[in-house]
């Protein structure tokens, strides 16, 4: 729980200054939720993470145990860097394709828990649901700020 949280904990305080700019001055696509909406979204979604990664360490060893963990932890990287494109650089057009990458992970990372433990697989449900919210607000975000 702590790596998962701690993760998005880092990536907020880096990232800090450029939230502030892009809520200042950028073009925020319909449907944008409140700047105190997505700290909330995203504590409960590394939590169901930390859930989730929990559970598939508790499985048996196996290839099937190795790859749901890698994947995990390759796509909580992934995830990691996507605001510092967003935020902390504001490069829009590379962080939609940065997080369709991730969008990818996730899945794969959904269905590689599915082959484990149906439990932590739909726990997984909620992060690729604001996943891919967060394409749409993204791809409007380099739209309307092109």
């Amino acid at each position: 729980m702590a790596l998962t949280e701690g993760v998005g904990a880092l990536a907020g305080w880096l990232t800090r200054e450029g939230v502030q700019v892009y809520q200042a001055a950028a073009v925020k696509p319909p449907l944008s939720p409140p700047g105190w909406v997505f700290a909330l979204v995203w504590t409960a979604l590394y939590a169901l993470m930390a859930f989730s990664a929990a559970r598939i360490w508790a499985a048996p060893p196996s290839r099937a145990r190795t790859l749901a963990l890698g994947l995990f932890f390759v796509q909580l990287a992934v995830n990691f860097c996507w605001p510092l494109l967003f935020f902390g650089l504001m490069w829009f057009a590379p962080a939609l394709l940065w997080l369709v990458a991730l969008w990818g992970l996730a899945l794969w990372m959904l269905a590689a828990f599915e082959a484990l433990d149906a439990t932590a697989a739909w726990a997984q449900g909620p992060y690729l649901l604001w996943l891919t919210f967060a394409l749409y607000l993204n791809f409007a975000a380099w739209f309307l700020n092109r």
